[in-house]
């Protein structure tokens, strides 16, 4: 999942992206309203996290101006002012969620996590495919039993799958919810990442999951 935070507070907004970028989420960032708003109207994420308070255009304005291009991506509001007016107005702008500062980073996980599902056909945290069960809070895979390792990239590459299982994701799509902005759409490392996933999850098992469509992409599939 792809996330884009919002935040002209250097230090938090480092600190959001270290801590997201460990639970498996590739993260962009932008420290004013104009270049987040930019960010959010040229690449496709799964979730925003705005900061109010920001320079040259505040969050509200630049929540009001995401939707009214029709984008239609989750946003985590974060706010300094704990007030039931600025909630108010957020949410009437087309915010989806709200937290005040300071806050706990696993609420913020939690929230994400929330916008996430809410934004798919899963609801739970909890997540099957045939045989294949994901857990998107405590990371833990099985497969018929069996536990799978996989490592941070792998574990993203399988949950954006496992969310829009049965559906053709081209690699382009790949590429824009797996990956940050600095990923190279010409190299070869989606395919080597859906290789090392299969070799975890399909080889050894009596169906396989992931099919290849060739000259479309991937789907993850019973």
């Amino acid at each position: 999942m792809r996330i884009l935070i919002v935040e002209d507070d250097e230090k938090i907004r480092n600190a959001l992206s270290k801590g997201l970028t460990s639970q498996h989420y590739s993260v962009d960032s932008a420290s004013n309203g104009k270049q987040g708003e930019y960010l959010a109207k040229t690449n496709d994420y799964d979730v925003i996290i705005l900061d109010i308070m920001l320079p040259g255009k505040d969050g509200m304005e630049v929540c009001r101006e995401i939707r009214t291009e029709g984008i239609k991506t989750p946003i985590l509001m974060l706010t300094a002012l704990d007030s039931y007016e600025n909630k108010i107005k957020g949410l009437d702008e087309g915010a989806d969620d709200y937290l005040t500062k300071p806050f706990h980073f696993g609420e913020l996980l939690a929230r994400v996590r929330s916008l996430v599902r809410r934004n798919s056909e899963q609801k739970t945290s909890q997540i099957q495919i045939a045989d294949l069960i994901m857990d998107t809070t405590t990371r833990n895979v099985v497969r018929a039993g069996k536990t799978i390792h996989l490592s941070a990239k792998e574990f993203a590459l399988l949950e954006y799958f496992i969310m829009n299982k049965n559906k053709v994701l081209t690699r382009e799509m790949i590429s824009e919810h797996v990956w940050d902005m600095n990923f190279d759409p010409q190299s070869n490392v989606i395919d080597s990442f859906v290789r090392f996933l299969r070799q975890k999850i399909d080889k050894g098992f009596a169906k396989p999951l992931i099919q290849t469509l060739r000259g479309v992409g991937y789907k993850l599939s019973e």
